[in-house]
């Protein structure tokens, strides 16, 4: 048997990650605001300029979702201690809740779809485990 390539292990990925998407149940967080959650979750407070950035929408974009973040309570604004002109975007305690309880949604979709897998391939997927760690721990931060 030959190896897969690296498009068709990436092709797998990205069709696997957009089912899970497709099939967890609608949550009132889109997905650009649970990035931005992530972010702010993994990371600490941020600007919005960095935020933009890291989920590749607009300044303006960010601005506004950080405006609708910040009214439904998920993040709070602090002023950058290291730059008085600047404002720093925090998550809040309820935000983390908000992110956490998306997050459960997803694992209980792939728990679902792992629970109908063979015992071997379960086996293969957890083998599989330390490499996709790597693969998104050393990109996370980008």
């Amino acid at each position: 048997m030959t190896q897969p390539q690296s498009r068709d292990i990436a092709q797998v990925l990205r069709e696997f990650a957009t089912s899970v998407i497709r099939e967890s149940p609608t949550s009132p967080l889109s997905r650009t605001a649970a990035g931005t959650l992530s972010v702010l979750d993994r990371l600490g407070p941020q600007r919005i300029t960095t935020l933009a950035e890291r989920e590749f929408v607009s300044q303006p974009a960010m601005t506004g979702l950080v405006q609708r973040l910040e009214t439904s309570g998920l993040v709070s604004r602090e002023q950058d201690a290291a730059d008085a002109r600047a404002t720093l975007i925090t998550i809040t305690t309820a935000g983390v809740a908000a992110l956490n309880e998306r997050r459960r949604l997803h694992d209980e979709v792939i728990a679902a779809r792992l629970a109908t897998l063979s015992p071997a391939d379960r086996d293969a997927i957890a083998a599989a485990t330390s490499a996709i760690i790597n693969l998104t721990e050393n990109h996370a931060d980008r």
